[in-house]
């Protein structure tokens, strides 16, 4: 485990009980009370928590994330999407991430980046975002540069949408674009339940060198209510290996990229 994942480890700890104690980072990560200590103090300079006598605390934070966002599907499928969408991401580019599950734990696992996190005069990602709880997440990380769209809050999803956030998008140019949805089809192409989402979305797609549909498994084969863009604006989907064969070989012969994630 190098230290940024040690790191992330220690912050899951925490999200468990809002507090740590460095017995319980020694005892669950395996490391000496020296390195558990580094690492709360690290941790406490970036602002992520606050040192107490022998351990830490949550910092107490001003908003709550919808319960989409706590009680998640697939979360195991996800986490392997977001994996694998990390790979694809060198350091120093400049990518989207629209709102949703999945791409929240695309922010997770970009955070989770040694080469990333690394202190260097230059950002080490720049992402633009119209997601209102990504955001906050990056907000904190002074290596990665975050870019907020404007718009209307969309409250079911902490997205921003509208002419404000399409306005931002269209002056942008990204490397990556990584677009969660509700439905792929073969045919189709991708989908989402909410039409204002789904414009912001396939902007975002379009303002992309390479743009990434995720989603994970439970998706193919299904379709919502917005098309999200043509199914030719993305270049690769990144489902999980619940995938059935068939279901990828559907998906190739239309011409997207299927990567499997494991």
């Amino acid at each position: 485990m190098n230290r940024a994942e040690r790191l992330s480890a220690v912050l899951d700890l925490l999200a468990e009980d809002n507090q740590v104690e460095v017995e319980q980072i020694v005892e669950r990560l395996g490391v000496s009370a020296a390195t558990a200590r580094r690492d709360l103090d690290a941790l406490a300079q970036q602002q992520l928590l606050t040192r107490t006598r022998g351990g830490a605390v949550a910092h107490s934070v001003a908003y709550d994330l919808p319960i989409r966002y706590k009680n998640q599907q697939n979360p195991n499928a996800k986490a392997a999407i977001a994996r694998a969408a990390s790979a694809m991401v060198p350091r120093g580019a400049v990518i989207g991430l629209c709102g949703g599950t999945t791409a929240t734990a695309i922010a997770d696992a970009l955070m989770s980046r040694a080469d990333i996190m690394e202190p260097a005069a230059d950002p080490g990602l720049t992402v633009v975002t119209n997601a209102l709880n990504i955001a906050m997440q990056l907000a904190v990380r002074p290596q990665i540069k975050t870019v907020v769209t404007g718009g209307v809050v969309h409250a079911r999803s902490y997205e921003l949408v509208g002419s404000y956030a399409e306005t931002v998008l269209g002056s942008t140019t990204l490397d990556l674009a990584f677009i969660g949805v509700n439905g792929i089809d073969a045919v189709v192409g991708p989908t989402s339940h909410d039409e204002r989402e789904a414009a912001v979305n396939s902007l975002m797609a379009s303002r992309a060198a390479h743009a990434v549909l995720v989603a994970d498994s439970s998706k193919i084969d299904k379709r919502a209510f917005a098309a999200v863009g043509s199914r030719r604006l993305f270049a690769s989907v990144i489902t999980d290996d619940g995938a059935t064969a068939e279901q990828r070989q559907r998906l190739a012969e239309y011409g997207f990229d299927v990567i499997v994630a494991s």
